[in-house]
């Protein structure tokens, strides 16, 4: 229950990450991409304000007033003939005949013009701003006031432009900016659920291992912690066979302890803090000293050695071999016979032979993973085994003597020196 529990926190933390991320660049996005709008709408008004300033100042300069007012030069400038349209207006000030710029670019209302225009001489100031033509397109106006020597506003230029054009290109501008926002977020949001599966794969690596560690010792220490309780059960209810079931009881506590360090040196593997102090040493030796130091419990060991010398581990090296006989000596055996098991060491392997029933060639694969041997054991041992040659850039095999019984090949690189 708690390992799910942790497990499910774990995932929860990995989507609250990912949406912290996302809902962090999305703002950031949002906001980039309102101020590229807002510039883009910003820069297209000062496009037409520019282009209507051009033609009201160009204008101004080219009528004339003398007490008359003359559009002479204004009749052959070019402004008279392309967009945005103009017209000079009397706008309330002493009448004169209304002049019209050549170019209709937008249907406009002449009483709006005049209008602006008037508004423009009354006030002696610019007027501009936003209106509507008779088709109801949306432009921008420019009233500017014509002066006198005096400085006396007599007449006023309105200049008409459309703003469709501008408004469409802001349009797709603004399409194109929230289309690429969009997916951007959706890149930054996958992005940001890999990383945040990255950031928390080291402690779902560890979850995932503590799991597994659990589960093997309690798979492990079930039958001999159950074997034990019948033992001490056994002698409290029979105290003369204490004797007998002490020797017994100390066997299991003896396995029980072997089990529990082989379960630390999995795990410190697993996790990568065993560091291995390598160093040359006779692998003929410490198998000899491995044979010496084991329980044989009756059975015989015979071990046939050549000098040979590995870089490994020593501590490491002596538990997997150990590993290797322990399972020889336990399940090597047939059913009501003693073991025998048979060693030989050359050219940085050694080689474990039983003469028991063999391994099932269908699970000769699994042979090395936990809860997977075929004797009645989990595996562990042989696990540990395996990890330890490969830390070495060794190998483990196993396979079957044609006269019967198992044989585990553990090999490992030759010393240089």
């Amino acid at each position: 229950m708690n390992a799910r529990s942790s497990a499910d926190r774990l995932r929860r933390l990995r989507w609250t990450l990912t949406a912290l991320f996302t809902v962090m660049n999305t703002l950031g996005l949002v906001l980039f991409a309102w101020l590229l709008i807002a510039e883009d709408g910003d820069q297209g008004e000062e496009r037409i304000d520019a282009a209507l300033s051009q033609v009201t100042s160009s204008v101004s300069r080219l009528v004339s007033f003398d007490g008359t007012v003359d559009f002479g030069l204004v009749n052959t400038d070019v402004l008279n003939d392309r967009c945005p349209q103009f017209a000079i207006l009397p706008g309330g000030a002493p009448a004169f005949q209304a002049h019209l710029s050549r170019a209709a670019c937008v249907p406009m209302n002449p009483q709006l013009l005049n209008t602006l225009a008037t508004e423009a001489v009354r006030g002696g100031k610019l007027v501009q701003g936003h209106q509507r033509g008779t088709d109801g397109t949306v432009v921008k106006v420019r009233a500017e006031p014509l002066r006198d020597k005096d400085g006396k506003a007599f007449a006023a230029v309105v200049a008409v432009q459309s703003t469709d054009a501008e408004d469409s290109a802001h349009t797709r501008f603004t399409l194109l900016v929230l289309g690429g926002t969009v997916l951007l977020v959706a890149v930054l949001g996958f992005a940001g659920h890999l990383l945040s599966g990255r950031s928390i794969r080291p402690a779902a690596a560890a979850l995932q291992q503590q799991e597994v560690l659990l589960a093997e010792t309690a798979h492990d220490l079930r039958t001999p912690v159950a074997a034990l309780r019948a033992l001490a059960e056994t002698a409290m209810a029979h105290p003369a066979q204490s004797a007998e079931l002490l020797p017994r009881t100390v066997r299991l506590a003896s396995r029980m302890g072997g089990i529990i360090d082989d379960l630390l040196v999995r795990a410190r593997l697993a996790a990568g803090v065993e560091q291995l102090s390598i160093q040359p040493i006779w692998l003929d030796q410490l198998v000899v000293g491995v044979v010496e130091d084991t329980t044989t419990d009756s059975a015989e060991i015979t071990v046939t050695a050549a000098p040979t010398k590995v870089d490994a581990d020593p501590a490491l090296l002596q538990r997997a071999i150990g590993n290797l006989l322990d399972n020889a000596v336990r399940y090597g055996r047939q059913p009501g016979a003693k073991a025998f098991v048979h060693l030989t060491v050359a050219g940085g392997t050694v080689t474990v032979a039983d003469h028991g029933p063999g391994i099932d060639a269908a699970m000769a694969d699994d042979a090395f993973d936990r809860f997977a041997s075929t004797g009645g054991s989990s595996g562990l041992g042989l696990s540990i085994v395996r990890w330890v040659a490969q830390s070495h850039g060794g190998t483990l095999a196993v396979y079957n003597a044609d006269e019967g019984g198992a044989i585990f090949e553990l090999r490992l690189p030759v010393s240089g020196s």
